[in-house]
């Protein structure tokens, strides 16, 4: 995944952080903004993992903090839920205008109740996802405790939520009760899963039935079985980004894919709007070829040399290993690391008066994880030597090129 830094400003003109998270080796094929929890930032671990999982998958994910939390501007005590919804309203216009208009919400507790909400307004979403979000935003009053009944008579109070403190307006509990998620999912037309754990001690399972009922189809369920409310547990993070994922393939047009085919070994495919990002097909299996980012690629895949390196290393690696099954040596293991570079020939007699006399050199350093004595290791690095690949690299060869 590639993560960067990015800033934008919601409806009052103050500046909200955020990250935008990337697949690693494709561009997204559609953007999703992920709402966190009550309280929480972008930082938060559910948030970040699950992001992550949902960019494995292809997804451009765009996670912020709302205003007056975390690194963003604004004052937590003159925000509310509505409020978090017109962040997220914010988010979106963001990513249609720098990037690509959003295709899914998903939401994180509040943040799920938000994303229905935002839901019903953004007009580009397709699908919304909720992870252990409240039917009714109004929930979260009980995490105020005594304070509650201060903010309603005093006008505002001090309420110290997992060791931080936050002022409370009145305004904010006001607005909490004039918003209702069984009513917003009545409004909301587009393809909704809610994911909630029947062990959620915060959020019971009751609030995930009562928005369910109340939606339109297309609906989901899905159990997180076992998982708490804050979804603290990496794998149990990384599960719901790719069931949210799976599910919106069914909801949001994805490209299809690029095909190449060929008669040859292989073949490579290379469009004039790809940068450097090539398509490869090597027998029957597909991959990328590119270059890095500081020449003007994308690094969405290896660059030439690292792919001629890797099949050096990779014809080592078979060949030591073919031959200590001839041997019936064990070798439980074999490592073969592999760079390239130009440099001077060990017997260049001319270095001196010729600094430019360098050629083309592959570094290569090999680990064999055995109990072989030290004669049988010098002989499979004898071995090594006399890989196909290694011996193709040594002699004359051609390359015979005709346009078709």
């Amino acid at each position: 995944m590639r993560s960067s830094k990015i800033n934008f400003t919601n409806a009052h003109g103050e500046v909200l952080a955020g990250r935008l998270d990337l697949p690693a080796n494709q561009d997204p094929h559609n953007f999703a903004i992920f709402a966190h929890c009550f309280t929480c930032t972008k930082d938060f671990s559910a948030v970040r993992n699950v992001s992550r999982a949902l960019a494995s998958q292809g997804f451009g994910v765009l996670r912020f903090d709302f205003t007056g939390l975390g690194d963003s501007d604004g004052d937590f005590a003159d925000t509310n839920f509505s409020s978090n919804v017109d962040d997220l309203i914010s988010a979106a216009d963001f990513l249609a205008k720098e990037y690509k208009a959003p295709s899914l919400l998903v939401g994180h507790s509040l943040g799920g109740a938000a994303a229905i909400f935002a839901g019903v307004k953004i007009d580009t979403i397709k699908a919304v996802a909720t992870i252990g979000a409240p039917s009714n935003p109004v929930h979260v009053q009980k995490q105020l405790g005594s304070q509650l009944s201060v903010i309603k008579d005093k006008g505002q109070a001090n309420v110290k939520l997992a060791g931080r403190d936050f002022t409370f307006k009145k305004q904010f509990i006001d607005n909490l009760e004039e918003n209702s998620c069984v009513e917003a999912a009545r409004n909301l037309h587009e393809a909704l899963l809610i994911l909630h754990s029947p062990q959620d001690d915060t959020v019971s399972i009751k609030n995930a039935e009562e928005i369910y009922h109340a939606a339109h189809h297309p609906k989901s369920f899905v159990t997180l079985d076992g998982s708490e409310h804050l979804l603290i547990d990496k794998e149990n993070a990384a599960y719901v980004g790719k069931i949210i994922a799976g599910w919106a393939a069914r909801y949001i047009p994805q490209p299809v894919q690029e095909t190449i085919k060929t008669t040859f070994q292989v073949v490579a495919s290379l469009d004039d709007e790809e940068g450097f990002t090539t398509l490869l097909k090597l027998g029957n299996h597909h991959m990328k070829a590119d270059e890095p980012v500081r020449v003007g690629g994308n690094d969405y895949g290896p660059t030439p040399y690292e792919l001629l390196a890797g099949s050096l290393s990779a014809c080592t690696a078979m060949t030591i290993q073919m031959y200590a099954k001839r041997k019936k040596w064990l070798v439980e293991n074999v490592e073969v690391h592999t760079s390239y570079s130009k440099t001077h020939a060990q017997d260049c007699v001319a270095c001196e008066d010729n600094p430019s006399a360098k050629i083309d050199t592959f570094h290569r350093e090999i680990k064999i994880t055995s109990d072989l004595d030290e004669k049988q290791l010098n002989r499979l690095l004898q071995i090594a030597d006399k890989c196909p690949v290694h011996k193709t690299l040594h002699s004359e060869t051609q390359v015979i090129t005709t346009l078709s």
